[in-house]
């Protein structure tokens, strides 16, 4: 296992987070090339598999213009350095689809739970060590629980055998007094390393991990030209570059990374990723990132905005998983505004 002893260990989530904001439309073609420059700029971690982990292409959470083991294995393929791994959400990805993935040379498993119910990530865990990867608890929507809640359930993904226990800002919720409170109170209880993802909806997603930095963390997560969810994630040759300012050391060729985003990852993009109205009510609302398109193929169906559906889905605490919620919500918005 790599260890922090070398500074900030980057994971890029473009070829996960990133299936979100194109639709889980991935191609071998565009996943070998992004994953083989991310290998050539000596990224540490490269994180493949649907935007919902393994198993999750479906009609609730959409179906993949490939399926995500050949995308995994081409990534890894072309990497001798980068170390590919997969996210498992226990309940969509199951203990099968994790061990296909370690076939086919995956080294690392990040195994996902809503940030209260780390309990059902046991078996998942256990079955990573198992396989011999090395094993990342995922404490998903983390702005909606205490810090004592977080404390407690990132125990109990420790006390399973993970080796580094991440906060998970879904939403790009958290402000910088949160990301401070809950990493802090992780890095004080918990003996193994703690990692931070974010999400750029209220453009604080650089500052957050910053903070996550000062607190203990020394895993951060990121996305190449902010190819994510919502507004995105802390944008990977962003971040390297204000982490070399600081002297933080990460091991990434910066002007690789910034070669890659312009002319690989820039093309694969639907549109530019930034923070419009849809992805700053997410973060504002503090709704599942990875909700925004799916919102707003339901206002259009029901001509409704988009906004009041995600206002309604936060104030029900709607979590990954509940996706068909959105359209219930739209419809109900519908029906009272015709009444």
């Amino acid at each position: 296992m790599m260890g922090a002893e070398s500074g900030i260990l980057l994971t890029e989530v473009a070829l996960r987070d990133g299936s979100h904001a194109i639709a889980h439309q991935f191609t071998v073609d565009q996943v070998t090339s992004i994953a083989a420059g991310l290998n050539a700029a000596r990224v540490p971690y490269i994180e493949v598999s649907h935007g919902d982990g393994l198993g999750g292409s479906s009609l609730q959470y959409g179906r993949s213009a490939t399926n995500e083991l050949k995308l995994i294995e081409a990534a890894v393929s072309v990497c001798d350095f980068s170390k590919i791994c997969v996210l498992l959400i226990p309940g969509i990805g199951t203990m099968r689809d994790l061990k296909e993935a370690a076939k086919l040379g995956v080294q690392v498993a990040r195994v996902a739970t809503h940030v209260t119910e780390a309990d059902i990530s046991a078996q998942h865990i256990a079955l990573s060590r198992e396989l011999g990867l090395e094993t990342v608890g995922f404490l998903m929507m983390s702005h909606l629980a205490s810090v004592e809640k977080i404390v407690e359930q990132a125990r109990l993904m420790e006390s399973y055998g993970a080796d580094v226990v991440y906060i998970v800002d879904s939403a790009g919720a958290m402000l910088p007094g949160d990301v401070r409170e809950k990493v802090r109170a992780l890095r004080q209880a918990l003996q193994v390393e703690i990692g931070f993802h974010a999400h750029n909806n209220l453009s604080l997603a650089v500052a957050n991990s910053l903070v996550a930095i000062e607190e203990g963390a020394t895993r951060l997560d990121s996305s190449i030209r902010c190819l994510g969810a919502g507004a995105g994630n802390t944008q990977t040759e962003v971040l390297a570059a204000v982490l070399s300012k600081m002297g933080i050391e990460t091991g990434v060729d910066l002007y690789k990374l910034m070669d890659l985003a312009e002319d690989v990852v820039a093309p694969v993009l639907l549109k530019p990723q930034e923070i419009t109205k849809g992805s700053l009510t997410l973060g504002y609302a503090g709704v599942y990132s990875s909700f925004l398109l799916h919102s707003q193929n339901a206002a259009k169906r029901f001509g409704v905005d988009s906004r009041d559906i995600l206002i309604e889905l936060g104030k029900r605490k709607i979590v990954g998983g509940q996706e068909d919620m959105i359209v219930d919500v739209a419809a109900q918005l519908s029906k009272a505004a015709h009444k």
